[in-house]
Formats: C-alpha cells, structure tokens, sequence
C-alpha cells in the first residue's frame, strides 16, 4: 500500500446528516518509537499492546456545510466544554488529511470527545482521540462507499490517525500492533499499524497493566519536541538498529511466551527510551524520583517472589506495570501495600490487553 492508495477516485456527493461515535484505546509500546522524519514517519518501528479500559469515545454529528469556508468546518467540546486549545491540532490533522477524505469539505462536523481515565495523568490520550476521530471520518467514507472492505477502513483509519499523532496508528487494531517497516514482520508499514499476525501466547492474551500516576502536572518538555532531539542525536543510528533488532526478539517472545526474555526486553526498552532524552541536546529527564523508587521496588519484588513482574514507561513519570492475569491478587497486594504511596494522590489504574477501536 502507498499514500496514492488513500486517497479516494470515486466522486462523492453529500448525504444527509448523521452521527457517528467511535471508542479507541490508548496503548503502550513495548518496542518504542522515538525519533521521526516529515510527515509523521518513524525513525524505527515499534510494537504495542491495545489497552481495553483507557478509551477516548468521540462523536462526530455531521450535517451539510452550508458556509463559503475552504476546508473542513468543525466545531470541538472535550468533555462537554468547547476547548480551543485542541483546535490548532485539529486544524493541522484535517490539513494535512484533506486529500484522503475530500468529502469532508461537504459537511459541518460537530465533535464531542472525552476519555475514560483522567485528563493530563500521563495517559497516550493523543492517541486514543486520534484514533477515535480518524476511525470515525473512515466511517463517514463508508456511508458514501459502502463496497469499503472493513480491512482497507482500519489500514486507512491508522494512516489517518497517524496524521494526527504517530502512536494513534497503534489503537486502531489489537491487541498487538506493528508500526514501521522491519523485515521480520511481512507487511509492516511506515504508513499505519498492522495488527501482529503470528499466533499470540496464550499468556499475552490478558495481560495486565496497571498504571501507576506518578505525576499529572504538564511535561517540560513535549514529546513532539523530544522527538525531534533525535535529529543528530549522537546514538540515535545505534537506537534505530537496536530497535530493529529488538522488534525481531520481542516477535519470538510473543509466540513462545518466554516470561523472562519479554521482562528483559521490556525494561531495557524503557530505559533505553528515557537514556535518548538524557543525552540529547539539550538533555532533559521526565522520571521523577518516584519514578526511579517504584523501580527500584519492582526489581525488589520479583527477586523475592520470582513473579514476572515488569515495567515500562512512555514519554513520561508513570509507570507501567505489565504481568500476567493469574498473579493480579498479589502485584495488587504490592500495589496497595507498598507503590500506592509513590502515586500522585494515590491514584492508578488497572487495565489489561484490548481488542482495538469500536465504531457505533
């Protein structure tokens, strides 16, 4: 598939209004994207879980533009409140998206969004909503091409969402999902997600993942910045090959279900992810000191009880805690007993492996 393959050659005449709502989850990659080039290309694949509770549910009521203004019509409420703030990112996606949905030009949109965890806790929310929103104008397309197979609606739903943030081609489909062209996985692509094809372990099915806020104030720096850093990063050439070769181990993993080599792989992701931020010019740091403690404790925590118990981390202090389903009663147990007090007010929250984005 190339970019050309998006963009519609049958002519599109409106249809009456309608509303659409889709719910997407965030996700959390295993392998980390780090590092882009124009047009929202990654510097080195990645692969993820599709997280299950952690959505953003947008609806999208469309009815006919009957303005002059050039380009999509739309107006935006989070939560219930116009929020103008978002309106500069929207803008630029339905910008940069115009040529792959033209019809949009036809119609007023009307965008209602919220998610189902707390806003600014550290949560990929930008992925999520872009994944809701992008999965929502796909199907908008559909009502006028119905012939519209349902796997060409998710490639071009993830291309889309990708537009608007590079990790929301990841929660159009789960429950793993490949971003980036690597030899080792047929089919990958730069330009969307491609759900894991190889038979997933049983294990990683319902995996869990508690995430741990240790800090919801705004970042100091953006990821969008962050990953321009890696621009004459003097490691960035070693992180890129490491992440291929990293993608090509963690594919074994995931169909033996070897316990010990995905803990390994994990965590040395997260670290190396954060290591790329702390020798970058100029160099910044997003842990924070509980952050490190929580670490700390849950290397402490599996020596003593030999449960594969790991952690990962995005762009950001909170921690990720990924571990099989059957050993819940005593990483919850740890939790309460002795991370909750790392936690900002006390807060975390208990998701698990998903099955992608639901369009009603």
């Amino acid at each position: 598939m190339t970019e050309k393959d998006f963009i519609p050659s049958d002519p599109f005449s409106s249809i009456v209004p309608g509303i659409i709502q889709s719910e997407a989850p965030s996700n959390i990659a295993l392998v980390k994207y780090w590092g882009k080039f124009p047009n929202q290309i990654p510097a080195n694949p990645s692969i993820s879980f599709t997280l299950n509770t952690c959505t953003t549910t947008t609806t999208v009521a469309y009815s006919i533009n009957s303005g002059e203004k050039d380009g999509c019509s739309f107006e935006f409420l989070f939560e219930g409140q116009p929020k103008p703030d978002f309106e500069p990112k929207l803008k630029t996606f339905f910008d940069r998206t115009n040529k792959y949905l033209p019809f949009l030009n036809l119609y007023h949109l009307k965008i209602s969004s919220s998610n189902s965890f707390p806003h600014s806790s550290g949560i990929a929310s930008s992925a999520s909503a872009m994944a809701a929103l992008a999965a929502s104008l796909v199907e908008l397309e559909r009502r006028h091409h119905p012939g519209m197979d349902q796997q060409f609606a998710n490639q071009k739903s993830s291309f889309l969402a990708r537009l608007g943030s590079g990790s929301a081609c990841r929660s159009i489909s789960g429950s793993v999902v490949v971003w980036g062209a690597n030899k080792h996985i047929p089919a990958s692509s730069d330009l969307y997600g491609i759900p894991f094809s190889n038979t997933l372990a049983d294990v990683f099915k319902d995996y869990q993942d508690t995430i741990l806020l240790v800090h919801r104030g705004q970042k100091q720096i953006s990821s969008t910045v962050g990953h321009k850093l890696m621009e004459g990063h003097p490691y960035a050439k070693q992180r890129f090959k490491q992440a291929h070769r990293h993608l090509k181990e963690i594919k074994k993993v995931l169909i033996s279900g070897d316990l010990d080599a995905f803990v390994t792989l994990v965590e040395r992701e997260a670290m190396t992810l954060h290591a790329m931020m702390m020798t970058s010019a100029p160099y910044f740091m997003l842990m924070k000191p509980n952050t490190l403690s929580i670490i700390e404790s849950v290397w402490e925590f599996r020596r003593e009880t030999g449960i594969p118990l790991c952690f990962t981390l995005d762009a950001g202090a909170n921690v990720h805690l990924l571990y099989p389903r059957k050993h819940s009663g005593k990483v919850l147990q740890f939790i309460k007993n002795e991370l909750v007090a790392y936690c900002e007010n006390g807060q975390y929250i208990c998701d698990q492996v998903g099955k992608g984005t639901i369009i009603s």
